[in-house]
């Protein structure tokens, strides 16, 4: 009976679909890539970056009129747009940019490019890990949504909810 209690017990095995949002910062375009981490896919679901919040005060620099500082960058999908149901749309000035995925399995990825500035330090056009801590990442799927935050390391996490292996 014990044996079995513990056959079942690995059976069972909650295990976790986390998303990992790394930003790399890069001259003269900055990127960011989205990683399933976890063991688990996670299906249809709206991951979103958002820069408020940032110690930085960063935006995203798509034009070369507007808001940003000097050298800009567009959009651009760099991989995983299969994963995509749809291009987002992002203005100059723009905070936020949200990536309509149908799904991704684990150890899958979607990068973008595009360009970000700071609007509190002289660099501007240089962001540092420091400035993208406290943005945020969310990941919004059927079940609900589940948030995660940049650190000084440029790195968010996001721990979805539990699978059963």
């Amino acid at each position: 009976m014990i044996r079995l209690a513990a056959l079942f017990s690995l059976v069972a095995t909650p295990l976790l679909a986390d998303i990992r949002v790394d930003f790399d910062e890069g001259a003269p375009v900055d990127r960011f890539t989205i990683l399933n981490d976890g063991a688990c896919p996670l299906g249809t679901a709206t991951v979103t970056v958002d820069l408020d919040g940032s110690a930085g005060g960063l935006i995203f620099d798509t034009t070369a009129a507007g808001a940003g500082i000097e050298v800009f960058q567009p959009f651009r999908i760099v991989a995983g747009a299969e994963r995509l149901t749809g291009e987002p749309l992002v203005s100059d000035g723009d905070t936020a940019v949200a990536l309509p995925l149908r799904g991704l399995p684990p150890g899958a990825r979607v990068a973008f490019t595009i360009d970000v500035d700071d609007t509190v330090s002289a660099r501007g056009i240089m962001v540092a890990g420091g400035e993208i801590d406290g943005a945020r990442v969310r990941v919004a799927t059927e079940e609900g949504t589940a948030e995660g935050r940049f650190g000084t390391d440029a790195r968010a996490r996001v721990a979805m909810a539990g699978c059963v292996s």
